[in-house]
């Protein structure tokens, strides 16, 4: 019985997490105890949520998006670009072209109806064309073409992204009511924090991923032709 001690301990200490129940642990005597930090309210107030918000809001992010102080600095991907976090002035700047539509999905974690979806300069969710994926607000290079695949459901989907930095995934706060085991992966743009879409683990072997995307959460650049040799 002893031996299962442990077990039964992580998962109570799960449990309580997960559903916020108070748990008698002994505490350090209050002369030894760290002044507690104020507790920020985790809450969203709307579906929109600032990328100021997010930076700061670390428990909604995935491993190796935690350091928010890190976030806030200059920050190259390891295919060398620039995914420093725009400032939100930069954010609402860039989204100034956007439709009423666009700026919904991308801003407000909007979902456009399936086998309809269009890129901010019109281009199909399913086109066959060969290129790359940017974001609508950032211009960073999201995802490959190469990786893009027919999953049936009518939205663009992608066996991964470019370069794991250029994206930020994290649990949906929408899906909060549906409470720890119901929620899903949303996919946020790494630099401008732009809601993408979400990422299942549905897709085909080996990476057996989906990162079901919005199309007007992205701009789609084609590749250059291959000029023949004279």
């Amino acid at each position: 019985m002893l031996a299962f001690a442990p077990l039964l301990l992580t998962f109570l200490l799960v449990a309580c997490d997960a559903f916020q129940v108070p748990l008698d642990v002994p505490h350090p005597p209050a002369e030894v105890r760290p002044a507690a930090a104020p507790v920020r309210q985790t809450t969203p107030t709307s579906s929109s949520w600032s990328f100021s918000e997010i930076l700061t809001d670390t428990s909604r992010m995935s491993v190796g998006h935690a350091d928010a102080a890190l976030l806030a600095q200059p920050k190259i991907s390891k295919s060398g670009y620039d995914v420093t976090p725009m400032t939100d002035e930069e954010v609402q700047k860039a989204a100034q072209g956007l439709t009423s539509k666009q700026y919904d999905i991308n801003l407000k974690a909007g979902t456009e109806m399936a086998f309809t979806g269009e890129t901010v300069n019109g281009y199909k969710w399913n086109t066959k064309e060969k290129g790359m994926w940017v974001g609508a607000i950032s211009g960073l290079p999201l995802f490959s073409s190469d990786d893009k695949y027919d999953s049936g459901t009518g939205w663009l989907s992608f066996l991964k992204p470019v370069d794991p930095m250029h994206v930020i995934e994290r649990k949906d706060p929408k899906d909060m009511a549906f409470g720890p085991f119901e929620r899903r992966t949303e996919v946020l743009d790494a630099k401008s924090g732009a809601h993408l879409g979400h990422v299942f683990d549905d897709g085909p072997p080996p990476l057996k991923k989906r990162y079901c995307m919005n199309a007007a959460s992205m701009k789609f650049v084609p590749a250059e032709p291959v000029k023949a040799k004279s």
